[in-house]
């Protein structure tokens, strides 16, 4: 159950496979490299990835119930933050992640209705959204990316629509 892909700088293609709790890469003509991750919360390890993002440096950004992880190219794990026993920034269901050109990391957190603001340490930076229909407010927000301007761009699934933050 596929659920999201992000392709770095050389072609490869990863992809959070959601049911399976895992990770897989793959070259860029398909074939199969490597995977990495099981089911549970431990470091490595994934309670259905949502969210895969790719920062410039090649570092592997991971979503998933159980929060936020960081991962080298080849899966090696480097750190996680968030989640629902997580750090001073608790949050369950994060969706979406995308990563801007500064190397900030965005989620999208589908129960809070909100979009999270992280460096690429993890360190909490802001937080914007509520539940409603307005500007700035999400009813299951899912998918989320970035553009070359520093544009954040946010499905909310619940309202059919697209929100742009600048």
């Amino acid at each position: 159950f596929p659920k999201d892909i992000a392709v770095d700088a050389l072609g490869n293609v990863y992809v959070a496979d959601s049911f399976n709790h895992r990770i897989q890469k793959f070259s860029a003509s398909g074939v199969f490299i490597t995977e990495w991750g099981a089911h549970g919360r431990g470091d490595g390890e994934f309670e259905y990835p949502e969210g895969i993002a790719i920062d410039a440096q090649g570092h592997l950004f991971v979503a998933d119930s159980s929060g936020i992880q960081k991962f080298s190219s080849s899966g090696s794990f480097i750190s996680r933050w968030g989640g629902e026993d997580g750090d001073d920034v608790e949050f369950s269901t994060p969706t979406g992640i995308a990563i801007d050109g500064e190397g900030s990391v965005y989620v999208a957190v589908r129960n809070s209705q909100a979009v999270l603001k992280f460096n690429s340490s993890g360190m909490f930076l802001a937080r914007w959204g509520s539940n409603g229909s307005g500007d700035g407010e999400f009813e299951l927000p899912h998918g989320i990316a970035s553009d070359v301007q520093g544009n954040v761009y946010v499905v909310d699934t619940g309202n059919n629509r697209i929100q742009k933050f600048s």
